[in-house]
């Protein structure tokens, strides 16, 4: 049966009112469009559902049953289609967030917590992974990615420091051992530490100074997937085991402690920094119009 839910509200305010005159009053519909409703709900179930004469409307038998059964349902519906209504005007639910894990370690860690302070009522997940996905088919509400992996038809919202850098550090250990390259040429003669994309190739080590951009392409003793291995080569390079290049906000706590030292930095390349992406600015749950805002005013 192809039972409209508009029809069935028409029917049970037909018989509540006592009248297609009276229950159009209420409703703001006509009388014949009330009668129509009613007439397309009987052809459906199949019997009548309400008795009919010029004085009066009043249920069947089986229009009786009918409402007994309809009243609680049709609450029930109004009560969920509240609570829904309510997502539009009060940030509460759950915002699904799919992230590289560049993100969830420098970007995200700067604004959850004071969202999620101002917004009790806020849960967030976060799947952290490099792959590119779908979000909407990863059963997530928006993205971060940088612009050359942006789709077109996302809207998208800058996210995070607009300008960003590759980093490249040793420890004093190995600087002592094999010495400062001078040059990005240089790093050809040393033990470099290198890092794959989720694609398996390799992050190239681009340098850019007045103009001139650079691309070496050293070798050395440890390569690992972006991601869930940063923290191993990070690791190796503190301990001496060749020279790194990796995002300058991940190795900004080691230059400030001491365990690496930066090599080059006047060579360092910036590029511009990740956007928060998703489908569309129509119908968004509150919660989420909330973290979009957030973003937009902690980048003012």
């Amino acid at each position: 049966m192809a039972i409209r839910l508009d029809d069935v509200r028409v029917f049970a305010s037909v018989a509540d009112a006592g009248g297609f005159r009276e229950a159009s009053r209420g409703s703001g519909t006509s009388a014949s469009r009330a009668s129509g409703a009613v007439r397309r709900l009987e052809s459906e179930v199949g019997v009548r559902l309400l008795h009919r004469t010029t004085r009066s409307v009043a249920p069947t038998e089986a229009g009786m049953l009918l409402l007994e059964r309809l009243r609680p349902a049709l609450a029930e519906i109004d009560a969920a289609l509240d609570v829904v209504s309510g997502l539009r005007e009060r940030p509460t639910g759950t915002i699904r967030l799919n992230v590289p894990t560049i993100a969830a370690q420098v970007v995200l860690p700067r604004l959850v917590p004071p969202f999620l302070e101002s917004h009790p009522d806020v849960r967030i997940e976060v799947r952290a992974e490099d792959d590119l996905v779908d979000v909407l088919a990863a059963g997530c509400d928006a993205g971060i990615r940088y612009r050359e992996t942006l789709e077109k038809d996302m809207v998208a919202v800058p996210i995070g420091a607009r300008e960003q850098r590759y980093a490249l550090g040793a420890s004093p250990a190995y600087l002592e051992r094999y010495g400062r390259p001078k040059h990005p040429r240089d790093l050809l003669d040393h033990a470099c530490l290198r890092v794959r994309f989720a694609s398996g190739a390799l992050v190239p080590w681009e340098f850019e100074r007045d103009g001139e951009v650079l691309e070496v392409e050293p070798t050395g003793p440890l390569a690992v997937n972006l991601g869930g291995a940063t923290d191993l080569i990070i690791t190796a390079a503190t301990e001496g085991s060749g020279v790194l290049y990796l995002f300058e906000d991940r190795l900004r706590p080691h230059f400030v402690s001491g365990a690496l030292k930066p090599l080059l930095r006047p060579w360092w390349l910036s590029f511009s920094g990740p956007y928060l992406y998703f489908p569309s600015r129509r119908h968004m749950p509150a919660a989420f119009r909330a973290f979009v805002d957030f973003v937009r005013s902690s980048r003012l």
